[in-house]
């Protein structure tokens, strides 16, 4: 894995890099001391440690210029933790869907638990999810889809790669079975990723390409506890 780990305090930085080497020997660790050298070695980093209050540009501010980066070159969104001695900024790191927010001093069995479960999550996006269309022949990456309707004897599946839509004859209940647990039925006539997910009322979901789709009423209060629990366990969304 390729980690950084950004602290304007040396010995902090020191301490995280000696944590990961312990615990995930063979990773490739680089270390800087502001957020302006992070974005300025242009490397993309499977997981970023990363300080909050640094002097220039704060750890937020860089967390979103690097969002931004990868938005922008299409690369795999990286696993940002945040380092902080302070509690008040946690609402900006969940605005900026940080995996995790450890509190300074760092406690070794913590940032051992953290350390594992992004981990996982790294390898989590490493391994894509395909959908396999046999009426079609065609092998489509779940994280493309953006949500899937239902229309007469059709479905049509919309994708974020220039919002293309595709036909094909095949049941609602049937495309529900096939996709995962990052899929959520809000309608009979919706299906959602909510990773593509930026927003969301007690009436419909909207889409990253802005579209919108129907929440059916009774549902919400169950789509709110798998939304949760989907970010909770890694999932990285658009909100």
């Amino acid at each position: 894995m390729d980690i950084a780990v950004v602290d304007d305090e040396k010995a902090i930085r020191e301490h995280i890099c000696a944590l990961i080497e312990e615990q995930k020997p063979g990773s490739r660790i680089e270390a800087y001391s502001t957020g302006e050298e992070l974005l300025a070695s242009g490397k993309r980093f499977d997981i970023v440690f990363l300080d909050i209050q640094m002097d220039g540009m704060n750890g937020i501010e860089a967390a979103r210029k690097l969002r931004e980066r990868n938005a922008r070159f299409g690369a795999e969104d990286t696993v940002l933790i945040f380092i902080t001695g302070i509690k008040e900024y946690v609402f900006d790191a969940l605005d900026l869907y940080a995996f995790h927010y450890l509190l300074k001093p760092v406690d070794k069995g913590k940032f051992a638990e953290v350390l594992e479960r992004a981990a996982g999550e790294v390898k989590k996006k490493k391994e894509k999810k395909c959908l396999f269309i046999k009426t079609r022949n065609l092998t489509l990456d779940q994280s493309d889809i953006l949500y899937i309707e239902s229309r007469a004897k059709k479905l049509e599946i919309h994708t974020a790669r220039e919002d293309k839509v595709i036909e094909i004859y095949a049941s609602m209940d049937e495309m529900e079975g096939q996709l995962g647990e990052d899929f959520y039925r809000c309608h009979r006539a919706y299906i959602v990723n909510m990773a593509q997910i930026t927003e969301y009322d007690n009436e419909s979901i909207t889409l990253t390409n802005g579209d919108k789709v129907y929440l059916t009423k009774k549902k919400y209060g169950e789509f709110v506890k798998a939304y949760m629990w989907f970010l909770q366990n890694g999932g990285v969304s658009s909100v």
